[in-house]
C-alpha cells in the first residue's frame, strides 16, 4: 500500500519475495501522500522478535505513532528495538496457575554414545547407505571408525543409539514419565535432518509394534501423505500416536493434546527451543482430550523427554534474520548465480561449502576443482568469506586504487570486485549441477556393531527440587489449617475412626489447596511424591479421585507409610474381608459375590465414603431393596454395615 501497490497479493508472501528485489536490495519504503504518518495513533505488531527487522522495520518507523509489540519469545534485540520499555510481561508460571497454559517436566535420557560417540574396530563391517536414496551396501573398514557425538546421524549413524533411546523411552513412558498410563500419549520427536527422522521412524515401528499409522514422520520431504493432513490427523485423530519431525512442527502449529516432546536433537537458539517448547503447552478441553487420548482424565502438564541435554546448555540470544536455513541448497546456489549477493546469501553458501568439503572424499574434491577452472573447494569458500570481510575490502580498496586510505565510495567499489570474482565460478552450471548432486549422494557410515547403555534416565535434578517445593507447601497447608478445616480434623483426631467423612468435607480440602497461596491439586503432588521417593509410592496420582486427598493428607502427616489411591485401599481391605468371612466359614453365592463387588466398586469411585449416601447409591438401581433382601434377608441391614466399617475406615 505504502508503495502505491492497487492491491496485496497473499501469492507474493508465498513466494517470500516480498522483502527482496530481483537484485537482493533490501525494498524501500517511499513517501505516500495517501497515506500520511499521522494516520495511526497506535500500531500493534504481533510477533514482534521477527516483525520489528527489515521491511516491516520501515513501516513500522514510517508512521508517527506509538507501536505497541506482542511477542512470546522476547529477544535481547526485541527489548532493544523497543528502549527496554517492557510495559507488561505474562510468565509461564503465571499462565500454568491461571490455566492459561499447562507446566511442564523435565525427564533425561543419557546414553553411552549420545554423550561420548562410538568406535568401530579396523575390520569390523560397517553398513555404507546413501543419504537421498538410502540405498545401502556393505564394506570392511582397513581404518578404526571413530566419531564423536556432534558426527551422530550426520555423518554416522549408530543404530543401537537410537534403539537405545527409545526402548528406554517406551519402558518408563507407563512407570515413570506418566505412570499408569496404557495408551501412548501424543508425542512429538524432533530429529536432526529428514534422514534422522527416517531412522527413527523405523525403529520406533518396530519397538513398539502397533502398525505404520502409530508413527509418522512429518516433515516437508514426507512422501505420500501431504504435510498437512498428516498434521491435521495429529492433532484430531487417535493415530498417529507419535510424530517425526525436524522443524515443520517446531513454530506456529497447535496440537493441544500433545503431551510429550522427545527431543532427540540440541537446539541452540533460545527464540527456536522456546517455540518448540510451546508446542506442549497448549491447553484442551478434557472432552476433547478424551476423544484423542481415552485413558486420561484430563491433560494435566507435558513432558519433556530430553535425550541430548538441550535442557542443560544455555540458549543464545539469536537476532531472527532472514531465513536461510529453510531456503535449499538448491535454491541459495541459483541465487548467487541470479545475482542475489548479499551477505546473508554469500556466508551461508560459505558455510554450507564449507561443511561439504569436511564430508567428501577426494574423487569428489577434484571433480568439484576441475568443474571449477582449478579452484578447490578452501579457495572458493574463502573468496567467499573475502567479499564479506571489511578488512579484506579495505585491503582490496589499497591495491585498486594505489592509497593507503582509500574513501568509502572506493571500498564500495573494492567490494563489488570481490563480490565479482568469488561468484564468477557459481555462473557455471557445469559446476553448480556437480555441487547438488554431491550435496544429495553424500553418504552415511552405518555403525550397526556398537552396542549401546543407558548412562542414567530420571527427572533432572530441577524437577526434583520443584516436587519438593510443591511437598513443603502442602505440608505448610496441613499444618496451618489442621485445626479450621473439617476433613483435617477428623484425619488428625484420635482415635481417627470415629466420624467418616463425607463428600462435602473432602471437597473442602480439595478447594482450599487450589486456592492461592497454595495453587495445589492432587494429582500435582501425587506426582511430586512419586519423584521423591518412588518406593513408598503405588498406584498412578493422575487419577482424578477426589478421595486420593485423604491418602495424601494421611501420608504427608505420617499417618501412613504408603501412598496409595483410596481404590486400591479399598480394594485391599474388600479381599481381606471376604478372606475373613470365608475363614468364619460364610459362603456367598455368585448373586450375593456380584452384589457385593458392586457395592465396594460404587464406594472405590463414586467420591461418596459417608454412611448417609448409602441410600442414594446405584445398588437400589439394579433389582432394587427387595432383591437386595432377597439376596441377604434380614442381614442385609449388618452386610451394609461391615462394609461400611471395613471399607471406609
Amino acid at each position: 500500500m505504502l508503495s502505491g501497490e492497487a492491491e496485496f497479493e497473499p501469492e507474493n508472501e508465498e513466494q517470500s519475495l516480498f522483502e527482496i528485489s530481483p537484485y537482493g536490495k533490501l525494498k524501500e519504503v517511499p513517501y505516500n501522500p495517501q497515506i500520511p504518518i499521522e494516520t495511526f495513533d497506535f500500531i500493534v505488531t504481533d510477533e514482534c522478535h521477527r516483525s520489528i527487522y527489515g521491511l516491516w522495520r520501515q513501516v513500522l518507523e514510517y508512521f508517527d505513532a506509538f507501536i505497541f509489540g506482542l511477542t512470546a519469545k522476547p529477544s535481547k534485540q526485541t527489548l532493544g528495538f523497543f528502549n527496554q520499555n517492557l510495559v507488561m510481561e505474562y510468565s509461564h508460571e503465571r499462565a500454568v496457575a491461571d490455566g492459561v497454559n499447562v507446566g511442564y517436566e523435565v525427564y533425561r535420557i543419557k546414553t553411552n554414545i549420545t554423550e561420548k560417540g562410538g568406535r568401530v574396530e579396523a575390520g569390523d563391517y560397517i553398513d555404507k547407505r546413501d543419504k537421498l536414496t538410502r540405498k545401502v551396501r556393505w564394506e570392511q573398514i582397513d581404518e578404526p571408525l571413530e566419531y564423536s557425538p556432534d558426527q551422530l546421524d550426520r555423518s554416522v549413524v549408530a543404530k543401537d543409539q537410537i534403539r537405545t533411546i527409545i526402548k528406554t523411552f517406551k519402558e518408563k513412558l507407563p512407570t515413570e514419565i506418566f505412570p499408569g498410563r496404557e495408551e501412548i500419549p501424543k508425542t512429538l520427536v524432533f530429529a536432526k535432518d529428514d534422514s534422522h527422522a527416517e531412522d527413527i521412524v523405523h525403529i520406533m515401528r518396530e519397538e513398539f509394534g502397533k502398525g505404520n499409522d502409530f508413527c509418522k514422520k512429518i516433515t516437508y520431504r514426507t512422501v505420500g501423505d501431504k504435510p498437512e493432513d498428516l498434521i491435521a490427523s495429529f492433532r484430531n485423530s487417535y493415530n498417529p500416536r507419535i510424530a517425526v519431525t525436524v522443524d515443520m512442527i517446531s513454530t506456529g502449529t497447535d496440537i493441544r493434546p500433545l503431551e510429550c516432546l522427545l527431543f532427540m536433537r540440541d537446539v541452540k537458539s533460545r527464540v527456536l527451543f522456546e517455540q518448540m517448547k510451546g508446542r506442549g503447552t497448549r491447553t484442551i478441553s478434557q472432552t476433547d482430550f478424551q476423544a484423542i487420548t481415552k485413558d486420561a482424565a484430563a491433560k494435566t502438564h507435558f513432558m519433556i523427554v530430553d535425550a541430548v541435554g538441550v535442557c542443560e546448555n544455555d540458549k543464545t540470544d539469536s537476532r531472527p534474520l532472514e531465513r536461510k536455513k529453510g531456503v535449499s541448497f538448491d535454491k541459495l546456489i541459483t541465487s548467487i548465480a541470479a545475482g542475489i549477493r548479499d551477505d546473508d546469501h554469500l556466508t551461508s553458501l560459505a558455510g554450507r561449502l564449507a561443511k561439504m568439503e569436511r564430508e567428501i572424499d577426494e574423487k569428489d574434491k577434484k571433480d568439484i576443482e576441475k568443474a571449477a577452472e582449478g579452484k578447490s573447494l578452501k579457495v572458493l569458500v574463502n573468496s567467499l568469506l573475502d567479499a564479506v570481510d571489511p578488512d579484506k575490502k579495505f585491503e582490496k580498496a589499497r591495491e585498486i586504487f594505489k592509497t593507503e586510505t582509500p574513501t568509502d565510495e572506493e571500498i564500495k567499489n573494492a567490494e563489488k570486485e570481490l563480490v565479482k570474482s568469488a561468484c564468477v565460478p557459481f555462473d557455471s552450471s557445469k559446476l553448480r549441477g556437480l555441487l547438488s548432486e554431491i550435496k544429495n549422494r553424500n553418504e552415511q557410515d552405518i555403525d550397526t556393531t556398537s552396542i549401546d547403555t543407558v548412562i542414567f534416565s530420571g527427572f533432572d535434578e530441577q524437577a526434583k527440587i520443584k516436587a519438593r517445593t510443591l511437598v513443603d507447601t502442602f505440608k505448610k497447608f496441613i499444618e496451618e489449617n489442621r485445626d479450621e478445616i473439617t476433613a483435617l480434623q477428623i484425619i488428625y483426631s484420635k482415635p481417627y475412626g470415629k466420624r467418616h467423612l463425607t463428600y462435602e468435607e473432602i471437597r473442602e480440602v480439595a478447594d482450599a489447596i487450589r486456592k492461592p497461596p497454595y495453587q495445589l491439586t492432587p494429582e500435582i503432588l501425587w506426582q511430586a511424591y512419586e519423584q521423591l521417593d518412588k518406593s513408598k509410592v503405588k498406584g498412578a496420582g493422575a487419577q482424578k479421585l477426589l478421595t486420593n486427598i485423604v491418602s495424601l493428607i494421611r501420608f504427608a502427616s505420617g499417618k501412613s507409610d504408603v501412598l496409595e489411591p483410596y481404590p486400591e485401599t479399598v480394594n485391599q481391605r474388600f479381599e481381606r474381608w471376604r478372606t475373613q468371612q470365608e475363614t468364619a466359614g460364610v459362603r456367598f453365592t455368585q448373586a450375593q459375590t456380584e452384589w457385593l463387588v458392586m457395592i465396594k466398586d460404587h464406594i472405590a469411585t463414586s467420591l461418596s465414603i459417608g454412611n448417609e449416601d448409602f441410600e442414594l447409591s446405584p445398588f437400589y438401581e439394579k433389582g432394587g431393596v427387595v432383591k437386595a433382601y432377597q439376596l441377604f434377608g434380614n442381614g442385609l441391614n449388618n452386610i451394609l454395615e461391615q462394609l461400611n466399617e471395613v471399607l471406609v475406615g
